[in-house]
């Protein structure tokens, strides 16, 4: 094959957004503690006439939105070389990225609306990192593994798990897939290229008391990997990709203590995650570390280390040709055939009550409690006032969920969910990438790679490696399989479509798989094209205004000092008086907020030795009153750091108002110089 990976910065603004995860509208970003990449994958066969793309993003999911500003791009810079049917764009998940890259109404609510800076960011680090990669192609070589990863999920609806039939379940060991799959690059002189990881869990060791932009655990395994390929560059430079993908992690947690009662400590793993004081509000899970920080680099440093050896081991090569099928479908109207008598149809789509508990990963805001399958009459009073009853047609496809939005039926400014979905699989000589667009539960995965597995065996293509990749293309919330939709915990709730939302995707993909199969991609119908909406920015974040310095203070100056002398494991800390960084989002492509700088006597000069991609580092940012803020900068000084003399920098913009218009200026800051023993 010719390979080509790239990486580019898609971080966007780290202030004021709302992060886009837990919908929980008071969890608003206020700094950086890692930034965020899009990874691109580009296999072409010799003579470079069919490519398969694969990009991994760490943002929370792919939107209708981002996809099609992409493809729109590519297709102005490549014509037809990269095109809906061989680009698969795949989010990780994180629950710490700025929100507001969204089209659809309902995702405006916690995000504040269509966030222009936070989309254009994603949009240009997923084409740049295309860009990288389709410079990079050169002749290489493909070698599949896989695995088995401990410690490091839990199933987080475990009795939505036991309403599966029990001669399904005991097929398998774990009500969790532990299975990690990794393709493994490197071009024909053996010198490494990249890899892919696909692993199933939710990249939400942060939780939502967390207003730090980073990329969570998956993205911390990224990290770790590059930094150990990319010897003496800094943190997202150097020519090594590794991308840690997410699959069918719907019911997954990586909190691996499981809930607990924030009150009184006691377990609350029960069918309605709810506590006997304090009901489902206070019912959280909790991750192996003492904090959140911890339990991130716990559960990421397991992943990464499972994927270092598999990535040693690999010795399956990867050959045979190159495919992809793609369809977009209307989803609220699609008739599966259960068997020869018997047709169903998905529905229009709606969110039940339970919708609104959120899980034991971050619990929702009114007390709604998971498992409910009867309305709640307040609740449903205040919809029908403020949104409108469900049609009858809508409450009866949906049933037994009890819906909350009927978002299928609410087109106000506009529509608040999609209707046209992407399905695809891209084909990689014996790999199959299934792109699924939402998240599927671990037996919904399990079922739909198995059919695509046979469907791929009755047409001749026998042995295939399917895996799922998640979030990709369109966001449609989780796919439980028919038996969980009836408990209606979180992820039934959650599941739009209606009950027979995974047999309908079961018989596109096997459609797909069979295509490809038979060499008959060209005869699949394209579909309905989804719309654009004519929506370019509309937002209540605060508008960007000019800012001051307190009196006898200019921007950059040190508020609060760093100590003289601190040692490993201790925290470096420094206050300056700041702005927005909403400021440096909007004025450079790529902006670093802080450096830690380490004094070498032989050239008498600082070198950087940390920027703010690291992990170690710690960037805030809090607003004050009169157009002031401040920004603090931690280090968290790891084992093993060279002993010397360092500095931690700022840099940053500030506005300011020069006649009838703003400016922007930038400026920087240096603490004094500390001394690590």
């Amino acid at each position: 094959y010719l390979v080509g990976v790239g990486r580019a910065d898609c971080t966007g603004p780290v202030a004021q957004v709302p992060l886009m995860g837990y919908a929980n509208p008071d969890q608003v970003g206020g700094g950086l503690l890692s930034r965020l990449y899009s990874r691109a994958f580009i296999v072409a066969d010799p003579e470079g006439s069919s490519r398969v793309v694969f990009v991994s993003i760490d943002i929370g999911m792919v939107s209708q939105r981002v996809r099609l500003e992409v493809l729109q791009r590519l297709r102005s810079k490549y014509g037809e070389l990269y095109r809906r049917d061989n680009v698969i764009l795949s989010g990780t998940h994180t629950h710490s990225g700025p929100g507001g890259y969204f089209q659809h109404t309902l995702f405006w609510i916690t995000s504040k609306g269509l966030v222009r800076p936070a989309l254009s960011s994603i949009v240009n680090g997923i084409v740049k990192s295309i860009d990288i990669a389709h410079e990079n192609m050169k002749k290489g070589r493909l070698f599949i593994n896989r695995g088995t990863v401990e410690n490091s999920q839990i199933n987080r609806s475990p009795f939505s798990y036991l309403a599966n039939p029990e001669s399904e379940r005991n097929r398998y060991s774990s009500n969790t897939d532990k299975e990690m799959l990794l393709l493994k690059m490197v071009d024909e002189d053996g010198h490494e290229l990249g890899l892919i990881s696909w692993f199933a869990v939710h990249p939400v060791s942060m939780n939502n008391s967390n207003h730090l932009v980073n990329s969570d655990n998956v993205g911390y395994a990224s990290y770790l990997f590059e930094q150990e390929k990319n010897k003496g560059m800094l943190p997202g430079e150097g020519s090594f990709v590794a991308a840690f993908a997410s699959s069918n992690l719907g019911d997954v947690s990586p909190n691996t203590r499981g809930p607990f009662c924030a009150n009184t400590g006691e377990s609350c793993d029960n069918p309605q995650s709810s506590c006997p004081v304090g009901g489902a509000a206070m019912c959280m899970a909790k991750g192996p570390g003492n904090d959140m920080f911890e339990s991130t680099r716990i559960i990421g440093q397991n992943i990464y280390l499972k994927a270092k050896e598999l990535y040693e081991k690999a010795s399956q090569e990867v050959t045979g040709p190159l495919s992809s099928a793609h369809q977009w479908v209307n989803m609220t109207s699609v008739s599966v055939e259960i068997n020869t008598t018997h047709t169903v149809k998905t529905c229009k789509p709606a969110l039940g009550h339970s919708f609104a508990a959120g899980t034991i990963d971050g619990v929702g805001a009114f007390n709604f409690t998971q498992g409910s399958v009867e309305g709640d009459p307040f609740w449903d009073q205040i919809r029908d006032q403020l949104l409108g009853e469900p049609s009858n047609e809508t409450k009866a496809c949906h049933s037994p969920k009890p819906i909350l939005f009927s978002t299928g039926e609410m087109t106000w400014p506009h529509p608040w969910h999609p209707d046209i979905v992407d399905v695809q699989i891209a084909a990689i000589g014996s790999l199959a990438i299934v792109a699924v667009p939402g998240e599927f539960t671990t037996m919904s995965g399990r079922r739909l790679r198995e059919a695509v597995k046979s469907e791929f065996d009755s047409h001749g293509t026998q042995g295939m490696n399917v895996v799922i990749a998640g979030l990709c293309n369109v966001y449609t919330h989780y796919i439980t399989t028919y038996e969980e939709y009836q408990v209606q915990r979180y992820e039934a709730a959650s599941t739009i479509y209606g009950p027979h939302t995974l047999s309908a995707y079961i018989q596109l993909y096997r459609g797909l798989a069979k295509a490809i199969a038979l060499n008959a991609t060209q005869e699949l119908p394209r579909g309905p094209e989804p719309p654009l909406f004519n929506v370019t920015s509309l937002t209540l974040l605060p508008l960007l205004s000019a800012e001051n310095a307190p009196a006898s203070k200019t921007f950059g100056d040190v508020l609060e000092e760093v100590r003289p002398e601190y040692r490993e494991r201790e925290v470096a800390e420094v206050t300056f008086v700041g702005a927005n960084p909403r400021n440096s989002a909007e004025n450079a492509t790529k902006h670093n907020f802080l450096t830690v700088e380490r004094y070498s006597d032989i050239s008498s000069s600082w070198h950087v030795v940390l920027n703010d991609a690291s992990w170690d580092t710690r960037f805030y940012w809090s607003k004050g009153s009169r157009g002031q803020s401040n920004v603090t900068i931690e280090w968290h000084i790891p084992a093993g750091t060279e002993p010397g003399v360092y500095r931690l920098r700022y840099f940053g913009h500030y506005k300011k108002r020069l006649l009838f218009r703003l400016i922007t200026i930038p400026f920087e800051g240096s603490s004094s110089a500390f001394q690590i023993t």
